[in-house]
């Protein structure tokens, strides 16, 4: 069973956010407690837990360090790709490091040109001797000047998603740099990174899938890492919601008297959408766990439990005033835009049902 104490990280969190520095000692030593390949095949050193469990520990870490539990979930994402689409050999040459926690993963799909039309990206794959030579821009790639692998869809084929290939980049590869950093509103301790990759040799063995089938490759991935974000979103909102009860209750003790109900209402929806938040994105996570299709369920966890986020910590900046209730909100509202923005979402749902 993976542990880590709530304070802890919460003082670590305030310390890297302030430096804005990424915590990667933080990152291995969950990932030696096992959080890194807590749900993945133990023949590849995972820990061969559901899906379900490993997101109630990422709302765990959540309540304590969002920018924390969000690269984990990043690197998750990466690594069930990898477990799911890479060939025999090149599962056991990266998973075994990756679910240890010694190397990590980013995802890079998103480019300038293209936005929320990732099927439109314009970064090539050009077949060379043993492989291919990538090159291109990608955007808004989180921990991608820091993670050893980085999960790159490129273009191979034609316009569209058929045309879109996966592979797997190692960092120190010729011809890949990390350009530009952004700086960011929240999620200081998370590097947000511009990629550039000229002539990039990647070899045959590290294409994740057949040719053209890059697109399907990113999209199941963000599949799972959509549960991801929302389990994110629920353990941000609890720790916003704990933060105005317990201004609540000291105010209440230093004699202020009864608790207006306009409070007791703001609190009553906060505590509510939690709670459903929760259910939701846990039984889209069982659903995956059973081998089902959860690709709707995980659309509409993520969509639910990032707007959820962002009204219980406008809330909390309401009854609490400011201090770490102001943190929480600026947090909650990069999970609405992260892994497919929510118009996206209501987007990939309303087609569903009506397709």
């Amino acid at each position: 069973m993976v542990t880590f104490g709530a304070k802890l990280l919460s003082d670590l969190a305030a310390e890297y956010e302030e430096r804005g520095e990424d915590p990667l000692p933080v990152y291995r030593d969950l990932g030696a407690k096992g959080l890194a390949g807590l749900p993945f095949d133990p023949a590849y050193g995972g820990g061969g837990r559901p899906y379900r469990e490993y997101l109630d520990l990422i709302e765990e870490l959540a309540r304590s360090w969002v920018a924390l539990a969000v690269g984990i979930g990043v690197h998750t994402l990466v690594c069930d790709a990898v477990q799911r689409f890479a060939t025999v050999e090149t599962r056991r040459e990266l998973l075994p490091a990756m679910l240890a926690g010694e190397r990590f993963g980013a995802y890079a799909l998103t480019e300038s040109s293209s936005g929320s039309d990732a099927a439109s990206l314009r970064t090539r794959a050009k077949k060379a001797e043993g492989g291919y030579a990538i090159t291109g821009r990608k955007q808004f790639c989180t921990r991608g000047g820091e993670a050893d692998h980085l999960l790159v869809m490129a273009r191979t084929g034609g316009d569209g998603p058929k045309g879109v290939t996966a592979f797997v980049v190692d960092r120190h590869t010729p011809g890949f740099r990390p350009a530009h950093r952004e700086r960011k509103m929240a999620w200081r301790s998370s590097p947000t990174w511009e990629l550039v990759f000229e002539h990039c040799r990647v070899p045959d063995e590290r294409r994740l899938g057949a040719e053209g089938e890059g697109f399907a490759v990113a999209m199941a991935a963000l599949d799972a890492g959509r549960l991801g974000i929302a389990a994110c979103a629920v353990g941000l909102a609890q720790a916003a919601c704990d933060e105005a009860v317990g201004h609540v209750r000291a105010v209440r003790a230093a004699g202020a008297g009864d608790v207006e109900q306009g409070t007791e209402f703001m609190l009553a929806d906060m505590a509510t959408g939690i709670e459903a938040g929760r259910v939701l994105y846990q039984h889209a996570a069982t659903l995956k766990d059973r081998g089902a299709r959860y690709s709707q369920q995980a659309s509409m966890a993520k969509l639910f439990c990032t707007d959820m986020a962002m009204r219980v910590t406008t809330d909390a900046v309401q009854i609490a005033g400011g201090g770490l209730t102001a943190r929480f909100f600026r947090e909650s509202k990069a999970l609405q835009i992260v892994e497919g923005t929510n118009q996206i979402q209501r987007m990939i749902i309303g087609r569903r049902l009506h397709g």
